[in-house]
């Protein structure tokens, strides 16, 4: 699949969950980047503003899990296949305060593998797969970090 193919993928995909998780559309989320290794989706500051002015840690965690789970579900969707992905387990982290619009960044973890996945997916009908999430901060240092396990399960043919 073409870059240009993988974007408009992903597009339809923010689109989905804009349409689909109403908090998405509250956060106002939209496509900032995606390729072969990563999924990034933007939130501008005014939906996700805390009493202080900066980002609610909740928008933080809540862009993350969502890219995170993007980045499965956009796999997913290349391929072709039809499953239920949701999260397992996570661990958040905030480091520093967010003032501005940001990006969550999501992308395999390291060790993680698509094609391990892919494998135990079609043996099992049913994998997990470890994702990295971080929304940047100043400098290098990322403002906060998800560590996540995702799990894709195909649907039943005659599911609704």
């Amino acid at each position: 699949m073409s870059t240009t193919e993988r974007q408009t993928l992903a597009r339809k995909l923010v689109t989905f969950m804009r349409d689909e998780i109403p908090l998405a559309q509250n956060m106002d989320l939209s496509l900032h980047d995606c390729d072969e290794q990563q999924l990034s989706i933007a939130a501008p500051l005014p939906p996700n503003v805390n009493d202080k002015g900066c980002a609610f840690g909740g928008s933080l965690v809540s862009a993350m899990t969502l890219t995170g789970w993007g980045l499965v579900e956009l796999e997913l969707r290349v391929r072709g296949l039809d499953c239920d992905v949701f999260v397992g387990e996570s661990t958040v982290r905030y480091l520093e305060p967010v003032w501005t619009d940001f990006v969550s960044e999501a992308c395999l973890a390291d060790g993680g593998d698509w094609t391990d996945f892919f494998d135990t997916l079609a043996a099992r009908g049913r994998a997990r797969i470890e994702v990295a999430c971080r929304v940047p901060g100043t400098g290098d240092k990322p403002a906060a970090t998800l560590a996540a396990r995702f799990v894709a399960k195909r649907r039943s043919p005659d599911a609704v």
